[in-house]
């Protein structure tokens, strides 16, 4: 099938394989969302002159990653999944190919 302009039209990825792409995505964005929430505990809590606590990064480190985590499980499968539905664009023709 090709449009128009002649160049071939792709049907995309099926919403199966979309959801199972999101599905696999929302772990792995809570993840890392909580690490990156984190590290921003950490630097927040230097920056305010927060007290220590013995052992782990900040006192109210589960606060931050929790609120990374829920960050992370819902913007990665969004961006992950729109960039798959975007359509290609297609490829500018090289100058080598026209002899």
């Amino acid at each position: 099938m090709s449009s128009a302009g002649g160049t071939p039209l792709s049907a995309g990825p099926s919403r199966v394989r979309l959801l199972a792409i999101g599905c696999f995505m929302a772990w792995i964005g809570a993840l890392s969302g909580a690490m990156v929430a984190v590290l921003v505990a950490k630097g927040a809590a230097f920056f305010m002159k927060a007290p220590a606590c013995d052992g782990i990064p900040t006192c109210d480190w589960y606060i931050y990653a929790a609120v990374g985590a829920c960050v992370g499980f819902l913007t990665l499968p969004w961006l992950v999944v729109s960039a798959l539905r975007r359509p290609l664009s297609p490829l500018p023709e090289s100058s080598d190919d026209k002899n």
